[in-house]
């Protein structure tokens, strides 16, 4: 027997998206809507807890084995949704652009992703990653690869900024992003070697060293790293856990003196990361280790991911700001004040208006 390919009303917003998008069959993107409803309703991404959202009136081992099918047998390019997240993002282009690995091991298999993000007000919303088949950092091949793909699809001209940590240094990566005269601030070690043409090398840290804890600076002139020419800016701290002092020192392209005000853009990646895991999906809860199948449920979190993190903002200024606390904090993120609010709609929907409107936000394609 076929299964069910009529959707429901209040879904409409969320089928046609894939609709106009996709030239996929109904059933399979009806699958893929109650999926990712399931995904917020149960915030996991366990099979065994998407199936639940499927029709009650089918046994749940049936409803389990769609979901199986739709990660195991439906082949599609994951860049399907960055084409579609792209048209979501809720600001207009150029952006800042974030890079970061995140890992963790199920078994003895280690599942290592690379994520190319846009940072948006406090949080980076997944656009581009790359499965690593191995452990430990990526290489200049790796990030290349990555940040090609949006170079490809969007341009240079989209890129307002782009940021990444310590691991993303090297070379040849360096010498790529100014080949390509992209805008990168990226945090260097301490303790590499830097030198003026003419002069001896020295430790970068050296060159911050006589400042005040608390203060930074940005040097005028350039600086040889390896073979690159690059602008340094530092900042000195003093770390209270461990006693000691500390540096931050940023390699960037051009416009040092907003080298670590657009570093700090940075951190927004990490919130995405702790979002996507244990503060939404519970992404760690998959047990899935084949590649691409990992791929495909990362594309579908990213959907949902996006979707949450335009209820909040929709909800936070249309309809109840969101509370600041007595430290100044918001009470809630945007991704989590809107997962909340979809979810709460998903599980009670007695008025189904806030439903519907939540589906509107996806209907600006």
């Amino acid at each position: 027997m076929h299964p069910n390919t009529k959707v429901d009303s209040k879904n409409t917003q969320l089928f046609e998206l894939f609709k106009t998008t996709t030239s996929w069959h109904k059933a399979r993107i009806k699958c893929l809507v109650i999926i990712i409803n399931s995904m917020i309703k149960f915030q996991t991404v366990s099979y065994v807890k998407l199936a639940q959202g499927f029709n009650p009136n089918v046994e749940h081992e049936s409803s389990l084995r769609r979901v199986q099918r739709f990660f195991a047998e439906f082949s599609f390019d994951p860049l399907i949704f960055t084409r579609l997240i792209y048209s979501l993002l809720p600001d207009e282009p150029p952006y800042m652009l974030s890079m970061d690995r995140t890992n963790w091991k199920f078994g003895k298999t280690d599942i290592n992703i690379l994520m190319l993000s846009v940072c948006y007000k406090g949080v980076a919303i997944p656009l581009i990653w790359k499965l690593l088949p191995k452990r430990g950092n990526s290489n200049a091949k790796e990030r290349k690869e990555v940040l090609d793909t949006y170079i490809r699809f969007f341009g240079t001209k989209d890129i307002k900024a782009f940021m990444a940590d310590r691991e993303f240094i090297g070379e040849e990566w360096f010498e790529d992003l100014i080949r390509q005269k992209i805008p990168f601030y990226i945090r260097i070690r301490n303790n590499m070697m830097v030198h003026r043409h003419g002069k001896p090398p020295i430790k970068a840290f050296w060159l911050f060293n006589n400042i005040k804890t608390g203060s930074y600076k940005h040097c005028d002139k350039l600086y040889y790293l390896g073979k690159n020419l690059v602008y340094l800016s530092g900042a000195k701290s003093f770390n209270k856990a461990t006693g000691k002092v500390e540096f931050t020192i940023i390699a960037s392209f051009n416009q040092h003196d907003q080298a670590l005000i657009n570093y700090k853009e940075r951190w927004q990646i990490e919130t995405m990361f702790r979002a996507m895991k244990s503060s939404g999906f519970n992404l760690e809860d998959t047990h899935l280790t084949d590649l691409e199948r990992i791929a495909k449920l990362l594309a579908v979190v990213a959907i949902a991911f996006v979707w949450a993190y335009l209820a909040g903002i929709d909800k936070h200024v249309n309809i109840k700001a969101i509370k600041v606390k007595k430290h100044g904090r918001r009470a809630y993120s945007f991704f989590k004040y809107g997962l909340i609010r979809i979810a709460n709609a998903l599980i009670n929907p007695i008025n189904n208006s806030d439903l519907d409107e939540c589906y509107k936000l996806l209907s600006c394609t």
